[in-house]
């Protein structure tokens, strides 16, 4: 498996060159002070995901964390609950097509070491998290999209599956009557899974996997699959995923921003409040529009934030999985 720790050269790297500068300006010591020390982090474990369908995953996600397993190996298996859910119209199977009736998801997953991989406008295969990280292990790349992204999983052993559920294509004739390109995230209070864990070594991981939003243009792609849009971590200071409007994430950089506040001191639940009020400042009109955040630091503290009511998040930690609901920017 490919381990390229980048970050033990850079971190190296950066203490020489503080050595030849120690007292100078530059030197910012308010922000490393406020780096999450070894000393701070926790044994773990804790998985925490988006949405209602997050129990699920959760537990799919703590069983492996429970035995010592690794938080990679966690968020993976998490999602894949819900990916391969067929009543879950915003995930993997059965999810809401795009105007053209196909279904498209998109993936992306994140391990302890920094390295990542993700898919895009990825069709007929259930799990597309599988496939973001075979192209993390198995690829010099970071993500693959369309046709070939298909051809990637199905030279891996994936199989091609009809993706469009009698439930998700009912949805699709009943949109073709009027046609009307409105696509609206949170389709029955829900769309996407985000879901991040942080095991016993106090290794943090995460994944992202979506369906996008329902009858979208054909070849849109959102947020999920875009590393420091809707997912993001970094092991020496925690994780960070979105849910809802992936346009909003994207010009945000959402997850990124929410673990960039986490290394300069925030709290997760402070971090993810900025990184909503960004949006909610900005000049973008959020009628009917939606985004959540969730984060985990080192510490195993947690956060979550929306723009609106509505968005809700499952916590599994000291033995409780548990729906929560997160506060938001506007009533």
């Amino acid at each position: 498996m490919k381990q390229t720790n980048r970050r033990n050269f850079l971190k190296h790297s950066a203490l020489s060159a503080t050595g030849l500068i120690v007292g100078s300006s530059l030197v910012n010591s308010k922000a490393f002070a406020n780096l999450p020390q070894d000393s701070e982090t926790i044994s773990g474990p804790i998985v925490i995901s988006t949405w209602r369908h997050g129990l699920e995953a959760n537990e799919a996600a703590m069983k492996i964390l429970l035995q010592g397993g690794r938080a990679l190996d966690a968020v993976e298996a998490g999602v894949k609950v819900t990916e391969a859910d067929p009543d879950n119209m915003s995930v993997g199977l059965g999810g809401l097509p795009d105007r053209e009736g196909k279904v498209t998801l998109d993936a992306s997953i994140i391990d302890e070491f920094g390295n990542c991989g993700s898919v895009a406008f990825l069709e007929n295969i259930v799990h597309p998290i599988s496939v973001a990280r075979k192209v993390m292990e198995d690829t010099p790349h970071v993500m693959l999209v369309g046709e070939g992204a298909l051809q990637f999983a199905l030279e891996k052993g994936f199989k091609k599956e009809n993706l469009l559920t009698e439930k998700s294509l009912k949805k699709w004739k009943e949109w073709l009557v009027k046609s009307e390109y409105k696509p609206v995230p949170n389709i029955e209070n829900h769309d996407t899974i985000g879901l991040l864990a942080i095991d016993t070594n106090g290794n943090i991981s995460g994944a992202c996997t979506t369906s996008g939003m329902g009858f979208k243009m054909r070849g849109r792609v959102g947020d999920s699959p875009i590393i420091g849009a809707g997912l993001y971590a970094d092991n020496e200071v925690g994780g960070a995923t979105a849910t809802g409007t992936g346009e909003l994430v994207i010009r945000t950089v959402g997850s990124f921003l929410v673990v960039e506040l986490m290394r300069n001191g925030y709290s997760p639940q402070a971090a993810c409040e900025e990184a909503v009020n960004r949006i909610v400042k900005s000049n973008i009109n959020l009628d009917g529009h939606q985004v959540g955040y969730i984060a985990l630091n080192k510490k195993g503290e947690t956060g979550a934030y929306c723009i609106r009511p509505g968005f809700d998040y499952a916590l599994f930690k000291n033995g409780e999985n548990k729906l929560i609901d997160a506060g938001s920017a506007m009533r």
